[in-house]
């Protein structure tokens, strides 16, 4: 599935974002998506929508640890599981803008 993105492949129009595309990049990118990424997603997707803002890691680690619980919710696990810059790879996978602070 092709949509409009910018030079390192995050969505131009965040409502433009599917579940078919959000797969194929994560495939593309070798990032998991199963229906817990997807779940993260969403909720990521909503904050986003409420703040106007994609969540950098902080609000991005409290956001996943009041849904999902401690367990998930903390840097070391979003690490283990996204690589180096989990707000940066959630915000492409949700069909969001690059947070602000990554590089």
């Amino acid at each position: 599935m092709s949509l409009a993105t910018d030079h390192q492949g995050f969505l131009l129009d965040a409502q433009s974002w599917t579940e078919d595309w959000a797969l194929a990049t994560a495939s593309r990118l070798n990032l998991p998506w199963d229906e817990l990424d997807q779940k993260i997603a969403l909720v990521i997707r909503q904050f986003y929508f409420t703040f106007d803002l994609s969540p950098p890691m902080r609000p991005l680690v409290k956001q996943i640890k009041t849904n999902f619980g401690p367990d998930i919710g903390n840097s070391i696990w979003l690490m283990h599981r996204y690589g180096e810059s989990p707000a940066r790879a959630l915000a492409l996978l949700a069909g969001l803008p690059k947070p602000k602070n990554c590089l």
